[in-house]
C-alpha cells in the first residue's frame, strides 16, 4: 500500500502485524501492574478467600465474554480505534466522540500513568525514592516508550512479543513453584465466606479487578494494522483472554496459598511478598518478582501506547478531532502526532496522581462505552443483516447480554457507593457533549458531518 492510501477498509496504516503479535499486544498489554498490586486491594476489601476468588472469576468471565462479543464486531470493522469505530457506525458520531474525548481527558492518561507508577514503585525495591521521585520516575518511563512507538508500530512489536512471552512464562513458573515448593498452607482458604456475600463490597472490588483484566479490548484499538483481520482479530482476542484468565487464576491462588489474607491486604507489593515465601529461590525472591514486574510494567506501557493514540488518529481520520492529530510519519509509517499527544497526557496525568486515583479514573471512564461496544452487537444484527462476519459471537444473545447486564450493576454500584469521585469522572466524559456541538459548528468536510 503506497504512502497516503486507503484499504479496503478505508485505512492508511499498513497491516503488518500477524496472529502471534496479536495475541501478544492483548496479553502484553493486560499483564502489566495490576496483578501484582490489585489482590492486596481486593484482600482488604473482602478479607475471605471466598469471595475474593468469586470475584476474580466473575471479572474473568466478564472479560471473556466482553472479547467474545468485541470479536464479531473486530472481524467485520477492522479499523484503527477499534470501539470508537464501533460506535461510531452503530450509534453515531456523538457517543463516538464522546468516548474519544474521555480517552482523550482521562482514560487513556490514567492507564499509562498507573501502569508506570507501579513500574516506578518497584523499582524503589532497588533504589530508594521518595514519592515525588516515583512520579518523576513514571514519568519518564512514558516518555521512553513515548519514543519507542514514534519510530514504528513493527519495532514496538517485536519488543513486546519477547516482553510477553517471558512474562507470561514468570508468571505460570510463579504459580507452579507456589504449590509444589512454597513455604504455604492451604489452611489460607480456610472459612471461605465467613462474612458471607457481601454484594456490594465484591461490586466495587470488582472496579480494581476489571483494571487488572483490562486489554482484553485494547487489540482492538489497533485493528487497523493487523494482517487477514477477519481470521486474526477474533482468534486474537478469544486466545489471548482466555490466556489472561487462567493465568490470573493461577496467580491470585497462588498468592493466598503463601500469603495469610490480612498479611496480603498490608502487602501492596504482594507478587514480591509471595515469592519470598518460595525457598526454592534462596531469598532472591523478592528481587527476582520486582525485577519481573518492572519487565511487565514496562510491556504493559508499551502495549498502552501502541494501542491508545489509535483512538485519537481515528478521531482525526473521521472528522472528529483535529486533522493534524491523524498524522503518519512519512519516515516510520506510525501515527506520529497522535503518539505524542497520548505522551505528553501520561506525564501530565501521572505527575499529580496517585495508582488507585489513577486506576479508578480509567475504569469507569472506560467502561460505559465497552457497554455501548458490546450493544452495538445488538444493533447490528438488526440493521445490518447483510454485514460480512467472518466470526459470529458464541452464546449470542446471552454472552452480550450477561456483560451489559454486569456491566450496568457496576456502574451504578459505584455512583452509589462513591458518588463524588464517579460524578467527577462521569462529569468530565460529559463535558464533552457540548465540547461535540462546537466542534460540529466548524466547517467540516460534508463527509464528517
Amino acid at each position: 500500500m503506497t504512502a497516503g492510501a486507503r484499504d479496503a477498509w478505508g485505512e492508511r496504516l499498513p497491516r503488518s502485524l500477524g496472529l502471534g503479535s496479536a495475541i501478544a499486544v492483548l496479553v502484553g498489554s493486560t499483564i502489566g501492574s495490576g496483578i501484582f498490586r490489585v489482590p492486596a486491594t481486593v484482600a482488604g476489601q473482602l478479607g475471605d478467600p471466598g469471595p475474593m476468588v468469586l470475584a476474580w472469576v466473575v471479572g474473568g468471565t466478564l472479560s471473556l465474554f466482553g472479547a467474545l462479543t468485541l470479536a464479531e464486531l473486530a472481524a467485520a470493522l477492522p479499523r484503527s480505534g477499534g470501539v470508537f469505530a464501533y460506535i461510531l457506525e452503530a450509534f453515531g458520531p456523538l457517543p463516538a466522540f464522546l468516548f474519544g474525548w474521555s480517552e482523550l481527558a482521562v482514560i487513556r492518561a490514567s492507564a499509562l500513568g498507573a501502569i508506570a507508577t507501579i513500574f516506578a514503585e518497584y523499582l524503589g525495591y532497588f533504589i530508594k525514592l521518595t514519592e515525588q521521585q516515583v512520579h518523576y520516575v513514571a514519568a519518564a518511563g512514558i516518555i521512553v516508550v513515548g519514543v519507542f512507538n514514534y519510530v514504528g508500530v513493527k519495532k514496538a512489536s517485536a519488543f513486546m512479543n519477547v516482553i510477553t512471552v517471558v512474562k507470561y512464562a514468570a508468571l505460570a513458573g510463579l504459580v507452579l513453584l507456589a504449590f509444589s515448593v512454597g513455604d504455604g498452607s492451604a489452611s489460607h482458604f480456610s472459612g471461605a465466606f465467613r462474612t458471607g456475600m457481601p454484594l456490594s463490597l465484591m461490586t466495587t472490588a470488582l472496579i480494581s479487578i476489571m483494571w487488572t483484566y483490562d486489554g482484553w479490548a485494547d487489540l482492538s484499538f489497533i485493528g487497523g494494522e493487523i494482517k487477514r483481520p477477519g481470521y486474526t482479530l477474533p482468534r486474537a482476542l478469544i486466545i489471548g483472554t482466555g490466556a489472561i484468565v487462567l493465568v490470573y487464576l493461577g496467580i491470585n491462588l497462588a498468592y493466598m496459598y503463601l500469603v495469610p489474607i490480612p498479611e496480603m491486604a498490608d502487602s501492596p507489593l504482594v507478587a514480591a511478598t509471595a515469592a519470598e515465601r518460595i525457598p526454592f529461590l534462596g531469598g532472591r525472591g523478592g528481587a527476582l518478582v520486582a525485577a519481573m514486574v518492572m519487565l511487565s510494567c514496562f510491556g504493559s506501557l508499551n502495549g498502552s501506547m501502541m494501542t491508545g493514540p489509535r483512538i485519537f488518529f481515528a478521531m482525526a481520520d473521521r472528522g472528529l478531532f483535529f486533522k493534524g492529530i491523524a498524522r503518519v510519519s512519512p519516515r516510520f509509517a506510525s501515527p506520529s502526532t497522535a503518539i505524542w499527544l497520548a505522551t505528553g497526557l501520561g506525564v501530565l496525568y501521572v505527575l499529580f496522581n496517585d495508582f488507585q486515583q489513577l486506576a479508578d479514573k480509567f475504569i469507569l471512564g472506560i467502561w460505559p462505552f465497552y457497554a455501548l461496544a458490546v450493544a452495538a452487537v445488538f444493533v447490528f444484527r438488526r440493521t445490518r443483516p447483510e454485514m460480512e462476519r467472518p466470526y459470529r459471537c458464541w452464546g449470542y444473545p446471552v454472552v452480550p447480554a450477561t456483560f451489559l447486564l454486569v456491566s450496568l450493576f457496576m456502574v451504578v454500584n459505584a455512583l452509589v457507593t462513591d458518588p463524588v469521585n464517579t460524578g467527577i469522572t462521569f462529569g468530565i466524559v460529559l463535558v464533552g457533549v457540548p465540547l461535540f456541538f462546537l466542534w460540529r459548528r466548524r466547517d467540516l468536510p460534508d463527509d464528517a458531518a
